[in-house]
């Protein structure tokens, strides 16, 4: 860590801070989700993160822990709800709901675990 430094203003010495510039990566759905949480509900936690240049890392790995995971979880539900291939073949519609509903059950259990943590 370099040596800290000041600049006065006026009668106050005030730091001279700097970060290091982070790569501009999109975030997805899960990152951007959690980027809001932290934002509006966690701002001690938002403000050290910030400052201590992790943000974005830990932005991105949340946001790939979570598109790993429902990817783990999908074929999971989906085996022990019964929903099979067959079963979309037969009946679209129920098969599109089903799935629907095993999505919505995934992406709580991620929102819960990773996201609003």
């Amino acid at each position: 860590m370099s040596e800290l430094t000041y600049t006065k203003n006026g009668d106050y010495l005030i730091p001279d801070l700097t970060l290091i510039e982070q790569p501009e990566t999109s975030l997805g759905k899960y990152g951007r989700m959690r980027k809001s949480y932290l934002k509006e509900h966690r701002p001690i936690l938002w403000n050290h993160l910030i400052l201590s240049e992790k943000l974005y890392p830990h932005l991105r790995e949340i946001d790939e822990t979570a598109n790993r995971r429902l990817e783990q979880m999908i074929p999971e539900l989906m085996k022990s709800a019964g929903v099979t291939e067959s079963l979309k073949s037969e009946d679209p519609m129920k098969w599109t709901g089903l799935m629907n509903s095993l999505k919505a059950q995934a992406e709580e259990i991620i929102l819960k675990e990773l996201v609003f943590n």
